[in-house]
């Protein structure tokens, strides 16, 4: 992965911006040492700026869903230069009511702000004298909490909150859409085929706009459509019934619409491109190369027979590729990143070792789910094209 000097402008696009956030078990705000090269007054105004577009437009789901993009941007921007600002505050509070009215779920949410989701939940819990906004604080934070924890109840909680999302914006695309996305998503992150044969009875419903699928996860589930039809052990009479409902459907419709909403800001103000190769991560200040010569030199001597002793170094590099993802969550690197240092870190048995690697799989597998990367984690075939 070799690096120039000056910064990229390769985002990683995702609808409506990239997945997601950051998966660390901290009571407080984090602060982190890496530098941030936008603007967070610019972002600011962005964020106004899609607030005016959402007015003038009449606030639908889209713009909503915008408009909470924005909001995240400027307040990651806020956390990470100017914590101390007012601003931040506000930013906050927006951040905790737009998140609990669109029902943010880090399973299906695209813009890898998990981290800063739960940072904002804190400030409000702290700082908010509204007994309602401090609830939907909590509700946030446990959401987020979710992701390092047990894979069934974050596919439950992302079932529930994309049926909320559907019920609160009837008859939109993408909101109809998204409970396919949430059980899809559950039977890839927990092998329950319960999940699947959800997915394919939501497909099967003629209410279902069956031509709107997301690129995220549309190859994949018409290829479990072909599955089911083709005799493939593991689906159940039902799925198969379901199955060949949707790929009458499918054909019907002829070419796929796909969602593939992409935010478009101009690189000078975008927060999340390319990382520097001259920019220092985690508490020991790696740039990327010295993430990746540290990489190196555990597995060297993890292959010496070092094992537990490597403990620390390992560690230390998760630290740093975390604090580089809060930062820079779309760099092109960064799903190899996380895959290698979480192949490094299975290679030790230490308890601090095995606690890096869950923080790292819930990024990788929660956040960047359609990567190749996660998919190999997850035990799972590439979709075919």
């Amino acid at each position: 992965m070799t690096r120039a000097l000056c910064r990229g402008t390769i985002p990683r696009l995702r609808a409506f911006g990239a997945t997601l956030g950051v998966a660390i078990a901290f009571l407080v705000p984090v602060r982190v040492g890496a530098t941030l090269e936008a603007d967070p007054q610019v972002l600011y105004q962005q964020m106004k700026d899609a607030y005016a577009k959402a007015q003038a437009s009449g606030w639908g789901y889209a713009d909503q869903l915008y408009y909470l993009s924005m909001i995240f941007d400027a307040g990651r921007a806020y956390s990470l230069q100017r914590p101390d600002d007012p601003t931040y505050g506000e930013i906050a509070t927006l951040a905790v009511q737009m998140g609990a009215a669109l029902h943010y779920d880090p399973l299906t949410n695209h813009d890898a702000a998990t981290w800063y989701v739960r940072e904002a939940a804190l400030w409000v819990e702290k700082n908010s004298s509204d007994p309602t906004l401090k609830q939907d604080a909590q509700q946030l934070f446990e959401r987020t909490d979710a992701e390092d924890g047990d894979p069934e109840v974050l596919a439950n909680d992302a079932d529930q909150d994309a049926d909320a999302l559907a019920h609160d914006f009837p008859h939109d695309v993408q909101a109809d859409t998204l409970p396919l996305e949430a059980d899809w998503r559950a039977w890839e992150l927990t092998h329950d085929p319960a999940w699947r044969s959800k997915a394919l009875a939501r497909a099967a419903e003629p209410s279902f706009p069956i031509a709107h699928l997301s690129y995220v996860y549309g190859g994949a589930f018409v290829d479990a459509v072909e599955n089911a039809l083709s005799n493939v052990p593991g689906f159940t009479a039902q799925d198969r019934v379901n199955a060949k409902i949707v790929y009458a459907r499918l054909k019907s419709v002829g070419e796929l619409q796909v969602i593939a909403h992409v935010k478009a800001l101009p690189p000078d103000v975008y927060m999340t491109t390319l990382a520097p190769a001259d920019e220092y991560f985690g508490s020991l200040k790696m740039s990327i190369l010295g993430i990746e010569n540290e990489m190196k030199h555990v597995n060297f001597m993890l292959d010496y027979k070092y094992g537990n002793l490597e403990s620390g170094d390992a560690v230390q590099v998760a630290n740093s590729i975390e604090d580089m993802q809060r930062v820079y969550p779309r760099d092109r690197d960064m799903t190899e990143l996380l895959y290698a240092c979480i192949q490094m870190l299975d290679r030790m048995t230490s308890p601090q070792a095995q606690d890096a690697s869950k923080r790292l799989r819930g990024i990788l597998t929660v956040e960047y789910e359609d990567s190749p990367e996660a998919q190999k984690l997850l035990g799972l075939d590439p979709p075919s094209q």
